[in-house]
């Protein structure tokens, strides 16, 4: 098998606040993959005018998820599954990171605006304010049927949520895929 049908990269995605790098450690640990914070592949440009209050465009964001999808591939190429946490707010974006060499699967950690507002209140070191919690969520599409992946509620404990995002992906990290379950 090649890199392009034996690799899978696992997409940690949400608004901001659900946990999605908490999240993502755990499956790297859990299933022995290479890791990478999507927020660390931003542009310095992004990151400033995140840190400002200003929400990003579909403009800004399109280099950052070429970015990611170019990672990757690169770590498809050497052999590696990978997991990412990336926003991946709109199916397009989405589309940009399924060009990524492998199969590429969404964890979409999903829950009320309120209880995720109430968590970033308590968020330490972080760029992203919570006053742009709401113009996420006006950009936030739904997985659709064409595109691999699960829904994790993140109503519950961290553990609670971990577990449930470790059950969706084991499903999808077969040993035909490279990946131990």
């Amino acid at each position: 098998m090649n890199a392009s049908t034996k690799n899978t990269h696992l997409v940690v995605m949400g608004v901001s606040g659900t946990g999605k790098t908490t999240v993502a450690q755990a499956l790297a640990r859990e299933f022995n993959l290479e890791f990478a914070e999507g927020d660390d592949l931003h542009p310095q440009a992004n990151v400033d005018k995140m840190s400002a209050g200003i929400p990003l465009n579909d403009h800004d964001r399109e280099p950052w998820l070429h970015t990611i999808a170019q990672w990757m591939t690169s770590e498809a190429q050497q052999g590696q599954n990978t997991v990412v946490s990336c926003s991946a707010l709109k199916k397009q974006y989405r589309d940009i990171l399924r060009s990524a060499a492998g199969r590429v699967v969404f964890v979409h950690l999903a829950g009320e605006k309120e209880i995720i507002a109430e968590r970033m209140k308590h968020r330490q070191g972080h760029f992203m304010p919570v006053s742009l919690l709401d113009s996420q969520y006006e950009t936030l599409e739904a997985l659709t049927d064409d595109e691999l992946g699960f829904v994790v509620d993140i109503a519950g404990t961290k553990n609670q949520v971990i577990a449930d995002a470790v059950t969706g992906a084991r499903t999808y990290l077969t040993a035909e895929s490279g990946v131990a379950s």
